[in-house]
């Protein structure tokens, strides 16, 4: 088969077009250059109707105000979308696709302060390990699907793992460590797969849904179904799916707006309690200041009674 070739965009100015996205090969994760993708898109699209260059500056700054007055984004979506242009005119500049006026003026381009959009973030949902508890023994372990929840639940309740790791969970990333198990998972920024801990029980769970849908062959943990959601599948669950089964459940027991996430987050705040360098190293975190997010746990008295 020929190798495919790749021409270079014709250099343009600073009142031209942004190039596409494939400029930045090599430097993105596949899930990172979908949302790129589908950022540059709605930027582009925007510049269309309004009939604005996307390569100028001006542009993005209007967009900003778009965003920020005509939408109901938070501004931590508003933030990453801007930031996702000012990423690609950076490497249109570099691979002189864009002059070094306009470069210089994207680059100099600010998102927007969350104070002022603060209405629109959202609060986090705190679970506490009572709650916990009750949400992950809520799927009905006398069915396959139950079990299959029951065994998801368990497994973000006790690893901190990110839905997108979950879902994509393969049988031989499992492993024993110890008197433990950990697994295997590759995140958004991950080069190659990090460990995450498992507790003993999220592991009994996940051998209790293999051993009931057997004799189904799939390299992959947790499991999708078609029809009526009564016929097994050997594809793995999708994000999406595993977002419903979080809700549903979380409903049963009494809790509202929790998403897979805030499984991460509950994991991150147990352990940061103990020692916040554990949480850091058991969420995957290459920055300590990321890991502090999600320290949620609140301030109890008493802290400085006996500092002297």
């Amino acid at each position: 088969m020929p190798t495919a070739i790749i021409t270079a965009p014709t250099a343009i100015t600073g009142a031209g077009e942004l190039p596409d996205v494939a400029i930045l090969a090599g430097q993105l994760a596949p899930s990172s250059e979908r949302m790129y993708r589908r950022d540059v898109a709605a930027y582009l699209a925007w510049c269309q109707a309004a009939g604005c260059a996307g390569g100028a500056p001006a542009s993005l700054a209007r967009y900003r105000a778009h965003l920020s007055a005509n939408t109901a984004k938070s501004p931590n979506t508003i933030n990453r979308e801007i930031a996702a242009i000012k990423r690609l005119a950076r490497e249109a500049a570099a691979q002189g696709l864009l002059d070094s006026v306009a470069a210089a003026q994207f680059a100099a381009l600010r998102g927007v302060k969350k104070l002022a959009l603060k209405s629109r973030l959202k609060s986090h949902t705190l679970i506490t390990p009572a709650q916990m508890a009750r949400l992950v023994a809520a799927p009905d372990p006398r069915t396959p699907l139950g079990l299959r929840d029951r065994a998801l639940l368990w497994t973000l309740a006790t690893s901190g793992v990110r839905v997108s790791e979950a879902v994509s969970l393969r049988i031989d990333a499992i492993e024993a460590s110890g008197a433990g198990y950990l697994i295997r998972v590759c995140g958004k920024t991950d080069v190659t797969p990090r460990p995450a801990p498992l507790a003993p029980a999220a592991h009994a769970a996940i051998q209790a849904w293999l051993v009931a849908r057997a004799p189904l062959e799939s390299p992959y943990v947790f499991t999708s179904t078609r029809g009526q959601g009564h016929q097994l599948t050997g594809a793995p669950l999708t994000a999406t799916a595993a977002w419903r089964i979080v809700g549903k459940y979380a409903a049963l027991v009494g809790l509202a707006d929790v998403a897979p996430h805030d499984f991460r987050r509950f994991v991150g705040t147990q352990l940061a309690g103990q020692d916040i360098r554990k949480a850091q190293k058991a969420l995957g975190h290459k920055n300590l200041a990321t890991t502090a997010l999600y320290d949620l746990a609140p301030l109890a008295s008493g802290l400085t009674d006996d500092l002297f």
